[in-house]
């Protein structure tokens, strides 16, 4: 593949995109994905629940946009958290290190900001840049 050839990644395993957008985007090794909200694949709806819920949500839907790509959590270099409100921080962060930081792995660089508001009022949302390589 070019490296600087751009591909489109999806999966039904995923929410399909809500607007003109991709869920990933290859360029060579590198994915780029979009942010991801608590989406359930299925249906389309934001799922019930508090921000553990919806960690969960979103990183499970990452996680299948990953696959797409051939690739897991161990391959991801970069993250940015966007929440709703900081005080959810220490909910979201406990689950985030089970599916990003788990003992033996080098957790990736990131960023969190509290946000107004998120796609369909959602608590969290993030997105993640991931190599092969990596």
């Amino acid at each position: 593949m070019s490296e600087t050839k751009k591909t489109a990644v999806s999966t039904s395993d995923a929410p399909a995109a809500i607007g003109p957008y991709s869920q990933a985007i290859r360029v060579g090794d590198t994915l780029y994905t979009s942010g991801q909200v608590a989406l359930d694949p299925a249906t389309g709806n934001l799922i019930e629940g508090g921000i553990e819920a919806q960690t969960v949500r979103v990183l499970e839907n990452l996680k299948a946009v990953l696959a797409a790509a051939g690739l897991n959590f161990a391959n991801v270099l970069k993250t940015t958290v966007f929440l709703k409100d900081m005080k959810d921080f220490a909910a979201m962060n406990a689950i985030y290190a089970t599916y990003l930081a788990p003992e033996g792995v080098i957790a990736p660089a990131r960023s969190t900001i509290q946000v107004a508001a998120l796609p369909k009022d959602a608590l969290v949302e993030i997105e993640v840049i991931a190599k092969e390589s990596a």
